[in-house]
């Protein structure tokens, strides 16, 4: 259930990491328009990594109806899955290619270091780079 711009299912985010980032996210929702929520999970549930994020942001709602703008940072850490779900409104801005560069450059080097909230940080600055441009 979508119960902010942040839902840290798997645990891995202090409460002042949850709410720095989560305060983020609604600046730049606000200056942006775009919806950005960064979500972790205890686990995919046998799901693909991929197949989760499309249905978790069908039925969230992620990103406004009419531009289909939003985006999920999807961390997985027992399945070791990371992705970043972005709807067709924002592919322009934020590609497949560039998502990817963002998981291998900011995030996964960080969480082989056992340092899930500096990728989680690091992913997302680089993707509000992104969208922000």
């Amino acid at each position: 259930m979508l119960s902010g711009r942040v839902v840290d299912a798997a645990g891995l985010l202090s409460v002042s990491e949850r709410r720095r980032l989560s305060n983020r996210l609604v600046d730049v929702e606000k200056q942006s328009k775009h919806q950005f929520v960064v979500v972790t999970v205890k686990s995919l549930g046998g799901h693909d990594i991929a197949d989760y994020g499309l249905n978790l942001g069908r039925s969230w709602g992620i990103g406004r109806k009419c531009f289909n703008d939003g985006v999920l940072l999807i961390v997985a850490p027992n399945e070791r899955k990371v992705r970043i779900e972005v709807g067709y409104g924002l592919e322009k801005a934020l590609r497949d290619e560039e998502a990817g560069e963002i998981i291998r450059n900011e995030i996964l080097p960080r969480f082989k270091e056992g340092k899930y909230p500096e990728g989680i940080a690091a992913g997302s600055e680089a993707i509000i780079r992104e969208i922000t441009r």
